[in-house]
């Protein structure tokens, strides 16, 4: 069963029929053998279709719109990684020794993919079952924290440009350092006739809605405690 062990094994609350399932759902492409690659890609729509169901249950008076901001954030990688970081499901995964010396155990892409997969696995050994109670358990204080919805200021900006005959803000990817376990982007956004303005993040995606965040804050357009 790999090294999945007993904390593990009761924050999935399952046991499985077939160990092969688990393993290959804990296996990196670094290591020999079967890997979880083609079970994140079920894993992803299994988990988009247990939050979908949550969310229309506990938020009955909100529209589609208010939905899909919800859910996005319910199913990113950084939800999932977050959740695999929480169960220790880094220390379970099967990779290979460069993979792990490069700090591969506590990658958030690594860690929200076999997360995916392990959701895959619990699926195909258990049903829909299996898999709706380990993320009912393992995404509920995400969806409470869900209750406010998070400002996307990528959509902010962009509304409140075209809004005034500006066209689609441009952001341009300046420049990356740092290791590859833990790499820093730089982000530089361009609207209109304002001063473009820089950020950095962990990931370009994050460097991108910092600096959204800094142009609508710079544009008087959202506060700094906004």
């Amino acid at each position: 069963m790999g090294r999945l062990n007993a904390r593990l094994q009761a924050r999935l609350a399952h046991d499985f029929k077939d160990l092969g399932l688990i393993t290959r759902a804990l296996t990196h492409p670094s290591a020999d053998g079967p890997n979880y690659q083609r079970f994140e890609f079920l894993g992803d729509r299994v988990l988009g279709l247990v939050i979908a169901d949550r969310l229309l249950h506990d938020f009955p008076q909100a529209d589609e719109g208010e939905l899909a901001i919800r859910f996005n954030a319910l199913v990113r990688k950084e939800a999932c990684a977050e959740v695999a970081e929480r169960i220790g499901l880094g220390d379970a995964i099967i990779m290979g020794a460069g993979e792990e010396k490069a700090g591969g155990r506590r990658k958030s892409a690594i860690l929200a993919d076999a997360c995916e997969a392990v959701i895959a696995a619990l699926y195909i050994d258990g049903g829909i079952e299996a898999a709706a109670r380990f993320i009912e358990a393992e995404w509920s204080y995400l969806v409470e924290k869900s209750s406010i919805i998070p400002q996307d200021a990528k959509t902010a900006l962009q509304e409140w440009a075209q809004a005034r005959g500006q066209g689609v803000p441009t952001y341009a990817l300046i420049g990356r350092s740092g290791p590859d376990h833990a790499p820093e982007f730089t982000v530089e956004v361009s609207t209109g006739k304002a001063k473009p303005l820089r950020a950095k993040g962990n990931s370009k995606r994050q460097a991108e809605q910092t600096a959204a965040r800094a142009m609508l804050e710079a544009l008087g357009v959202w506060s700094a405690e906004e």
